[in-house]
């Protein structure tokens, strides 16, 4: 089978796409036929070496967690799933950037029909991280939330959540996306310098705030006058022991239960996960590239 592979850390262009054995399922294991995965930030840090002291990698190291696809096999010991049954699911073994990986029982959930492939194995790692983030800063109905990143893949997701719960939103974000964000409910501001004022003559006040993008965004919460407690960021760790605030992300998301929560709401209509584009896995080189630019609305996503 085909898999992304690299040797070394670097750029995008370490990244291969080779020959390897197809996995075998274990007890309590799913072989499943990736039909769409998508790709997220994180694993290009990962492949940069960038976050190598927390997150090192094994040459040569597969890559990939998101996945959706058909079981094509599953091993001893597997219940409540048949070959051809369509599935949503997460590895943890960096493996889904391939034409078949593995998933451990605890990490799947099926496929609601309504649901695109694409959108699908977009979903996992960004909306777990979302999910994680809303609930970490406690919404209330009639609450104030500020999103950094607004459009991304995590962001596009977070606002429609707090809408979801009755907060008012206001989300960072370029003006080519402030179309999308009014489309859903949100209050669009421009990030870059002034943005304290800006978001001041958005919302008269502030209770939360959920920081997707690092740099000074912490900064910028606790300047408008957000509690430690209230504010979640999935990019800026110095500041949980600088500052107090939540951390609260993919790890504290990442469930069957919630991957079959949101996928229910994205069937129902009550949640869209924007992809931006999507790549042959060939091409996956191209694929980063283009989510390394960082104007991304919502998710680029592999299709191998």
């Amino acid at each position: 089978m085909k898999a992304v592979r690299f040797d070394e850390y670097g750029g995008v262009d370490v990244l291969n796409v080779v020959d390897v054995p197809r996995p075998v399922p274990g007890p309590g294991q799913l072989l499943v036929r990736v039909r769409a995965a998508g790709i997220n930030p994180g694993e290009g840090k990962i492949r940069s070496g960038a976050l190598s002291a927390r997150f090192p990698a094994t040459f040569p190291s597969g890559e990939g967690s998101d996945l959706a696809g058909t079981v094509a096999e599953f091993g001893p010991q597997t219940t409540g799933v048949a070959v051809a049954e369509e599935v949503i699911g997460w590895t943890d073994n960096r493996a889904s950037h391939a034409e078949y990986a593995l998933v451990e029982a605890e990490n799947w959930t099926p496929k609601p029909a309504g649901v695109p492939w694409e959108v699908a194995g977009a979903l996992p790692v960004a909306g777990f991280t979302a999910y994680a983030a809303v609930r970490a800063v406690a919404l209330q109905p009639g609450d104030i939330l500020v999103v950094s990143g607004a459009a991304g893949g995590v962001g596009s997701i977070a606002v429609q959540l707090a809408r979801l719960q009755g907060a008012t939103v206001v989300g960072l974000a370029s003006e080519p996306n402030h179309e999308w964000l009014r489309d859903h409910g949100v209050i669009p501001v421009t990030y870059g310098d002034g943005v304290a004022d800006r978001v001041r003559r958005a919302a008269d006040h502030v209770d939360a705030f959920i920081d997707t993008q690092g740099a000074d965004y912490v900064d910028l919460a606790l300047a408008l006058g957000v509690t430690p407690s209230r504010i979640d960021t999935i990019a800026n760790f110095t500041a949980v022991q600088e500052h107090g605030v939540k951390a609260e992300g993919n790890a504290a998301g990442a469930s069957a239960a919630t991957l079959a929560e949101l996928s229910g709401l994205i069937a129902d209509g009550k949640l869209e996960v924007p992809v931006e584009a999507t790549y042959p896995l060939a091409e996956v080189s191209e694929a980063y590239r283009e989510l390394e630019q960082g104007h991304t609305r919502g998710k680029i996503v592999l299709l191998p």
